[in-house]
């Protein structure tokens, strides 16, 4: 009898931690730091990446469709309808893109671009870039 009891909470406690969720220094978080210049321009520095073509067509956070061809962003840092001058801090190139849409909660990104923008930037090949993104503001730049 003392065997089985001893065998049952054995069981128990290997469901328990295994269903018991990972201490927050072991959660991702989003890699994301910020910096304030001269003017009050809020500045973000973290990892971009681009959309993949199977968005295309789709509805985006705004309502927009979305197409690779416009010069657009998802970010979960700033609000949608925020324009950003994005700088890739591997070669200086930049461009400027409109957030309208969100990344999905647990992706540790700053912004994922669309493919126009990203080619703008010149890393496609890679994928992955190290950018700069300072906010302009709700209007049009």
């Amino acid at each position: 009898m003392i065997q089985k009891n001893i065998s049952l909470v054995v069981m128990a406690a290997a469901v328990l931690f295994t269903a018991w969720p990972a201490p927050a220094a072991a959660q991702d978080k989003v890699p994301v730091t910020t910096a304030t210049k001269k003017g009050s321009t809020k500045t973000l520095y973290g990892t971009a990446s681009f959309y993949s073509n199977s968005f295309n067509g789709r509805k985006t956070a705004s309502g927009e469709i979305f197409s690779q061809a416009k010069l657009t962003c998802a970010c979960n840092v700033l609000p949608i309808g925020t324009w950003l001058r994005v700088t890739n801090m591997r070669n200086g190139k930049s461009v400027i893109v409109k957030v309208n849409d969100r990344l999905h909660p647990k992706m540790r990104r700053l912004v994922d671009l669309t493919r126009s923008a990203a080619q703008q930037l010149g890393y496609i090949a890679s994928g992955l870039t190290r950018v700069k993104a300072e906010v302009l503001g709700k209007k049009h730049p």
